[in-house]
């Protein structure tokens, strides 16, 4: 008879689960030696718990089907808690098996005792204890099925003790996921045309909703005659052969996505919820459409709330609004675009000689030399906004992030999942030095599971986006210098191939090493501290902000570091 971990892993096999990613511990043995013994499921050890989560996250959001992480009692699966709020709230299904003490020792105060089933509520969409081989299999069903149709984290707590004891379930069954096709009714959706043929400057704000509706959001843009802006985690899905494309907007984005939308007196809102109310335009009609009815007004009270997927609704639209609109608020917002677009590039360019390399530079560059089907990786902070302005995407490449999370450290521990679930396709992780210093032993998880992740560093020795918060709220910053060794050392002791690229004229033919090592690679780029990634539109209080920020570092003794700045960033001004 088989015993109940042994019935999970079948269930898994059965569900097409390849791997696993966790940390062995002795509450969890049944279900990792049920593993060993079946041979079909991958274990990905890791060296913390929480970069199994994080790697769970991203093969899930890879793949699109359910990942799998696994940790032992108390502290070992109380360490998946940061990870497994970011997939949840990045929505992808992932099952966490979350061991539990002895059944006997719960509520005694036993050693290593948590209550992981209330820990893990917040960061999950089902949470569940099981106290009995009785409960088995239906709970571990009941939690896969709501991770794949919730697109979020199921997690299974399970005593070491009911893991070993004798399975009394049939064979494992298959979970099939549904797919079905919602559309708003044809009353909201005339209502919605109506709004929409009467305003004069439409624009669309795409979110990572329009996964799949590439075509029938571009059809829709023409036929509004309406600029696509995007949000972040759109971008992979929107930008790419898309002439109405416009660019982002947010704090993260640049001047023609702000514009765009600050113009319009209709805001058709796709597949996105994005939560930045400062950059949403006063006035407007907003139409929003959202799969989930309870996203729905969430940021700003809606004319229209549609519920529906954004393609289905996007093409149901298409037929109820005519052509012959007038142009001129798509062609202004193009034009402006085009000229944000020149400066942003313009930024993009060797540091003089002797000077850091300016981040703009490293990441077009790498974008150049990349993969036509790269999988990139960017931890939280400056990362990401470099990699939001300049990461080309192009229906094949992916940008995976801890984007509404925004948890530090993410880039290589997602980069291990992305490797892990695509062994043959390029995964570059551009992380922070912060961020890489923070879970610096995951760089032997790559050697010991021998994934070829790319790990790029943006080296400037601070914690550089809090630094740019700091000023812009009037501080002096404090608490972000960053005491580096060199990482390319590091990584070369724990058998990685690494380059370290200090000046511009030697990054191109390092960059190009690395990309093409067989094998785990890391480049630490030393790049420039002061630079400053500038938001589309700037408030009054941050200038203030700034002001104060000058006059408090001058008085402190640090006038030398206005003079850095003001040198980095002089060629953003003109």
């Amino acid at each position: 008879m088989a015993t109940v971990a042994e019935h999970i892993v079948a269930t898994l096999k059965t569900n097409g689960v390849e791997r696993v990613y966790g940390l062995p511990g002795d509450s969890l043995n049944g279900f990792t030696d049920a593993l060993r013994r079946d041979g079909s499921i991958r274990w990905i050890h890791v060296r913390h718990e929480e970069s199994a989560a994080f790697a769970a996250s991203a093969d899930a959001a890879t793949t699109g089907e359910l990942a799998v992480v696994a940790g032992s009692c108390g502290p070992g699966n109380l360490h998946f808690i940061n990870g497994l709020y970011d997939a949840n709230r990045s929505r992808v299904p992932v099952l966490a098996i979350a061991a539990h003490i002895p059944t006997s020792e719960i509520g005694s105060g036993y050693f290593q005792e948590t209550r992981p089933q209330e820990l893990f509520r917040e960061a999950s969409v089902y949470s569940e204890y099981v106290a009995s081989p009785s409960q088995m299999p239906r709970v571990l069903e009941i939690a896969m099925r709501t991770a794949v149709e919730r697109r979020g984290v199921a997690v299974v707590v399970i005593p070491g003790d009911v893991a070993l004891a004798d399975s009394l379930a049939a064979a494992a069954h298959r979970i099939e996921r549904a797919a079905p096709v919602v559309v708003p009714n044809p009353s909201e959706l005339d209502r919605a045309a109506e709004i929409l043929t009467g305003a004069k400057r439409v624009t669309i704000l795409a979110g990572a909703g329009v996964a799949g509706a590439h075509a029938e959001v571009v059809a829709l843009a023409d036929r509004l005659a309406a600029p696509v802006v995007h949000a972040l985690r759109g971008k992979e899905w929107i930008e790419y052969d898309n002439p109405f494309d416009v660019g982002m907007t947010g704090l993260l984005g640049f001047a023609s996505g702000y514009r765009a939308m600050d113009a319009a007196d209709a805001l058709l809102m796709l597949g996105t919820d994005f939560p930045y109310t400062q950059f949403y335009p006063e006035g407007a009609a907003i139409i929003q459409v959202d799969i989930r009815g309870e996203q729905i007004g969430r940021r700003r009270p809606v004319d229209l709330g549609l519920v529906g997927d954004a393609g289905e609704t996007a093409r149901a639209l298409l037929g109820r609004i005519p052509g012959g609109r007038d142009r001129a608020h798509l062609d202004d917002a193009r034009a402006h675009y085009a000229k944000t677009r020149a400066k942003l590039d313009e930024l993009a360019v060797p540091a003089k000689r002797g000077q850091p390399i300016h981040p703009q530079h490293l990441t077009r560059l790498l974008d150049e030399a990349a993969a036509a089907d790269a999988v990139f990786t960017a931890d939280v902070g400056s990362p990401t906004v470099w990699a939001a302005r300049y990461l080309t995407m192009n229906g094949r490449r992916r940008l995976i992030g801890s984007f509404t999370h925004g948890s530090m450290a993410n880039a290589l521990l997602h980069g291990i999942g992305a490797q892990a679930a695509h062994p043959g396709r390029q995964v570059v992780a551009l992380a922070g030095d912060g961020g890489l210093a923070m879970m610096l032993g995951e760089l032997i998880t790559l050697t010991q599971n021998r994934l070829p992740v790319k790990t790029i560093v943006v080296n400037n020795s601070s914690l550089n986006f809090v630094e740019l918060e700091m000023k812009a709220a009037g501080f002096v910053t404090y608490g972000t210098d960053l005491e580096n060794p060199d990482f390319a050392e590091v990584a070369r002791a724990l058998g990685i191939f690494s380059r370290r690229v200090e000046r511009s004229e030697e990054l191109p033919d390092a960059l190009a090493e690395v990309l093409a090592h067989d094998g785990p690679a890391l480049l630490d780029v030393v790049t420039e501290r002061q630079e400053l990634s500038m938001p589309p539109a700037i408030s009054a209080e941050q200038v203030k902000g700034f002001a104060l920020y000058a006059i408090r570092t001058v008085m402190s003794g640090r006038g030398d570091e206005l003079l850095d700045l003001a040198r980095a960033n002089w060629r953003q001004l003109f």
